[in-house]
């Protein structure tokens, strides 16, 4: 039978505790929290290994505080939602969420997309990657953190410090959007001064040395409005 923690956030205690009795029977070990405050202080006091949160919930919602988890932790996040449209499920999944099911969802169905996430998390690394050599592997970029050497198809490419930095921020959360002014912050270390036009600039020439076509990119993406990502391969 399996150990693993799962949070569930749900601020409708029927929902939660019916999942919560279902992960039981398949052998996990449930956690329960009502708001996303609550699942913040959860996290951060308990080993989770995954996170099944709905999205409306009081005094913080499930994309909230699935921004908030992303800055710390990279457990996989199954979001829960009434809300079925396309752009819904592209927005939760923009902020840094693994996968997206829609309310009212069938058993089964749930369990399948914990058991794929766990497997995805447990087995190929995901959990451990604190204590694995320090190499970041996406497509056919790759960054030796402990060298501070990016690699394209097997060639080293010259990264300034701020742009390996800015790599190694993004690539350490593949998929995951990040707003110029989280980059200034995290990069920098410092208040966001200016950040879109430097971030910009930096973005562009990073762009310039990765990419086959910097205009049409691969990896380094922009989403409008919000910010820039590593697309997952």
């Amino acid at each position: 039978m399996s150990q693993e923690n799962i949070l569930v956030v749900d601020d409708d205690p029927e929902i939660a505790r019916a999942i919560s009795k279902l992960l039981s029977i398949e052998g996990y070990t449930p956690y329960l929290a009502y708001n996303g405050l609550e699942a913040l202080d959860i996290i951060m006091t308990e080993e989770v290994q995954l996170i099944i949160l709905d999205v409306m919930m009081p005094k913080l919602d499930g994309l909230s505080t699935t921004m908030k988890i992303r800055e710390k932790k990279n457990i996989p996040i199954i979001i829960l939602s009434a809300k079925s449209e396309e752009s819904d499920k592209i927005l939760g999944l923009s902020m840094g969420a693994d996968d997206y099911i829609t309310k009212p969802f069938s058993p089964p169905e749930l369990i399948a997309r914990v058991k794929s996430q766990l497997r995805r998390y447990l087995t190929l690394g995901d959990a451990n990657s604190m204590s694995l050599e320090q190499i970041l592997i996406n497509g056919s970029l790759k960054l030796d953190l402990e060298g501070m050497q990016l690699y394209v198809d097997g060639e080293p490419i010259k990264l300034t410090a701020k742009e390996l930095k800015i790599m190694e921020l993004l690539m350490s959360n593949v998929g995951i959007v990040f707003s110029a002014e989280k980059i200034y912050e995290r990069v920098w270390n410092e208040k966001p001064y200016a950040a879109e036009n430097t971030v910009m600039v930096h973005i562009r020439r990073i762009r310039e040395k990765i990419e086959i076509n910097p205009k049409d990119p691969k990896y380094l993406k922009v989403v409008w409005g919000i910010g820039y990502k590593i697309e997952k391969f």
